[in-house]
């Protein structure tokens, strides 16, 4: 199979954006050596463009980007895709809202799933960008559309965009792959800067209609319009 000719300015553009955003997730120490990756659906088509599996960040490039269906199957490229990306596939198909979602093992919000434990909304940089804690999700298999049910599980009734998936790292969602990226930047300073908090005692916890405030003011007053 290949894509379209309708479709195909708009993949191109994806497979570039998609190689430069994993530079985010190295600039950010998101991740080590292969792991991780970003994905972005293609508008108003039933496609994703993600990251090869297996390929050192320093090898992306926009050609080796792969191009699949909402089933996970290979549409265009001469690489095996992530093995998340059935996971992701699942999450596209069942969260039509969804444009870009991006994994990664990012340390400190990587311990708290290891925990299974949320990071509670104690920052107002936490009610900003996830209106609460951020959740863990369930323990599942890679390799399958196991974890993209837990994401949807989790995430569907929630405002964070990123959820921490038990014993194995951060999944984050957003109108398309930048927003999934700046999430799971989001998700591990918040992450990192709440557990050192509990280092020192307890947090003290924000007040649920001042987390809404918070939330409302980030999502739609700050920055430009």
């Amino acid at each position: 199979m290949t894509v379209v000719d309708d479709v195909r300015s708009t993949v191109l553009g994806l497979r570039r954006e998609v190689c430069a955003l994993h530079e985010q997730l190295t600039r950010y120490q998101l991740v080590v050596w292969t792991a991780g990756n970003v994905s972005a659906r293609v508008p108003g088509h039933d496609l994703l463009v993600i990251k090869p599996s297996g390929v050192s960040y320093d090898d992306l490039t926009p050609e080796n980007m792969v191009v699949c269906d909402l089933d996970g199957r290979v549409v265009e490229g001469e690489h095996a895709p992530s093995s998340d990306t059935e996971a992701q596939a699942y999450v596209y198909r069942e969260m039509p809202h969804v444009g870009g979602v991006v994994h990664t093992h990012s340390t400190y919000a990587t311990a708290w799933a290891a925990r299974g434990e949320a990071v509670p909304c104690v920052l107002t940089m936490g009610a900003d960008e996830f209106g609460g804690e951020i959740p863990v999700g369930p323990f599942a298999v890679i390799g399958d559309d196991s974890i993209g049910r837990g994401i949807v599980e989790t995430l569907r009734d929630s405002r964070s965009p990123a959820v921490l998936m038990r014993n194995h790292g951060v999944f984050a969602i957003g109108k398309d792959a930048r927003s999934a990226v700046k999430a799971a930047v989001m998700c591990e300073d918040v992450a990192r800067t709440v557990h050192i908090a509990r280092q020192l005692g307890e947090p003290l916890a924000i007040a649920p209609a001042q987390v809404d405030a918070l939330f409302d003011r980030y999502q739609n007053v700050y920055g430009q319009r």
